[in-house]
């Protein structure tokens, strides 16, 4: 079995030189032993904006029965640049279920997930984030009985239960002159380093365990 990951760059790897910074999908093989994690995730994709440069394409050319095809946009489907933007309720799900038909047509299995929550904290409280295109993925889910991970719900719980100071460790708030790449220091509330990616890679793995789609789940 192969599970492939399909999304954007808090769920993408990284490079050395990258880091701290460390997409959830770099970190889910080390919570699924035997099973080959393919993670085809790209920063700066929306769902449109990935299948129009042929990457769900140039899966569609391996996956197999049995494989799984993980699929997270949001973060950049809500940009304001037409080449990536979709509406939660038309675009957005339109192209979701390009995905999802993809992996149906070859027999794999496919597992929409909502995005990742922003780090956003005001007067002590976590606020929502991305409108309408996490319960946009659900109504998907639902409405097709598609396997659906939460990952907003979950991400929001671990950034809550942490509270607002610690959980900055989860994210990209570096100090300045630590990390080449960011030797001006960094406040980033989307994208996560080791910490978070371990710990919202760690969600989706029970998540999918849960499901009974693994080998011997």
């Amino acid at each position: 079995m192969t599970v492939y990951i399909c999304g954007d760059s808090t769920a993408a790897s990284y490079s050395v030189w990258d880091a701290p910074m460390t997409g959830w999908g770099q970190a889910l093989a080390r919570f699924l032993p035997g099973v080959r994690v393919e993670n085809r995730s790209f920063a700066g994709r929306s769902s449109k904006s990935f299948i129009y440069e042929g990457r769900l394409q140039k899966i569609e050319t391996q996956i197999a029965p049995d494989d799984l095809l993980m699929i997270q946009f949001a973060h950049n489907d809500e940009s304001d640049l037409v080449w990536r933007h979709t509406d939660p309720w038309t675009s957005y799900t339109n192209t979701l279920s390009i995905f999802a038909d993809t992996a149906l047509m070859h027999g794999a299995v496919p597992v929409l997930l909502t995005p990742v929550c922003l780090r956003t904290w005001r007067q002590g409280k976590l606020e929502e984030s991305h409108g309408d295109y996490p319960e946009a993925v659900r109504t998907l889910a639902m409405t097709r009985r598609l396997p659906l991970i939460d990952m907003y719900l979950e991400s929001h719980r671990i950034v809550e239960e942490m509270g607002e100071e610690k959980s900055k460790r989860l994210y990209m708030h570096l100090p300045e002159g630590v990390f080449p790449r960011f030797i001006s220091g960094r406040e980033d509330d989307a994208h996560t380093r080791l910490a978070g990616a371990v710990a919202f890679a760690g969600a989706a793995a029970a998540e999918l365990k849960k499901s009974g789609l693994l080998p011997g789940g």
